[in-house]
């Protein structure tokens, strides 16, 4: 099933589930309960992201080819830092670039996991019981702020307004039962400068899941950002940062397409 969550051109923002040929049919439920589809068709005025995130938990190094091309060391245990719920946009608004002196922004294509019941100590052997669905995900990062100014810390670099856009819509589970082996790609204006497959991930979504609700309460809403492949624009040489006029398009197989402009602040 496509999930996805709209504005009407009454202003409404309602809760949808797209068909193959991209009606939408207004939805009941929620990400706890699960949705069902109603008969009721909706014309949408825009796209929201298909979430609201209650949490949003990332995860740094987790490709292998990304880990090498930054000179990192491919971790023991998955590396973890939270982005701000403030951060989210939606699918087909601005990125914006930040005005406290940053330069250095950079875009990150991820396959995020949406969590759907609470859940708390999950083995990796029952991890997908709790997945509400996958979306893309653009894990933005001013690297300035990441690495230099952020003293140690990633957060501040990664949690400024619009620096996670989530889209187009979310998966449930049984349209994507294998999350271990799709494409995922970034096309930053006409040039592909991400391509790779899940299947390079060092923690799949099962042991990142029985990692993080290790003590730790999941609750429903919860975001999981899965990590990048190579191919960013920090690695690349020269770097290439994002600049207003750019548009960055997150693209992972059996979800869509999530794209973004990028704009000054």
């Amino acid at each position: 099933m496509k999930l996805v969550r709209i504005v009407t051109s009454d202003g409404e923002v309602l809760n949808g589930v797209q068909n193959d040929e991209g009606k939408v049919f207004r939805a009941l439920g929620s990400i706890e309960e699960g949705f069902r589809s109603t008969s009721e068709a909706l014309l949408p005025k825009k796209f929201l992201a298909p979430v609201v995130p209650v949490m949003l938990w990332a995860i740094g190094l987790n490709y292998r080819r990304h880990a090498q091309e930054t000179g990192g060391v491919p971790p023991e245990r998955p590396v973890v830092f939270a982005k701000g719920i403030n951060a989210v946009q939606n699918p087909d608004d601005p990125i914006l670039l930040p005005r406290t002196g940053s330069g250095k922004v950079d875009y990150e294509a991820e396959l995020a996991v949406v969590i759907g019941r609470s859940c708390k100590n999950v083995s990796r052997e029952r991890a997908f019981e709790y997945v509400a669905g996958y979306t893309c995900a653009n894990d933005v990062s001013a690297r300035d702020w990441q690495l230099q100014w952020g003293g140690t810390q990633w957060s501040r670099g990664k949690s400024f307004d619009t620096f996670a856009p989530l889209g187009p819509c979310l998966i449930t589970p049984e349209s994507l039962p294998d999350p271990r082996r799709l494409h995922i790609s970034t096309i930053l204006n006409d040039e592909i400068v991400q391509d790779c497959n899940t299947c390079d991930m060092i923690f799949d979504v099962p042991t990142l899941i029985e990692f993080l609700s290790a003590d730790t309460t999941l609750l429903p809403g919860t975001v999981i950002l899965t990590g990048t492949p190579h191919g960013v624009g920090m690695a690349r040489r020269p770097p290439r940062w994002l600049v207003p006029g750019d548009r960055v398009s997150i693209v992972i197989e059996g979800i869509g397409t999530l794209s973004n402009p990028v704009a000054a602040a």
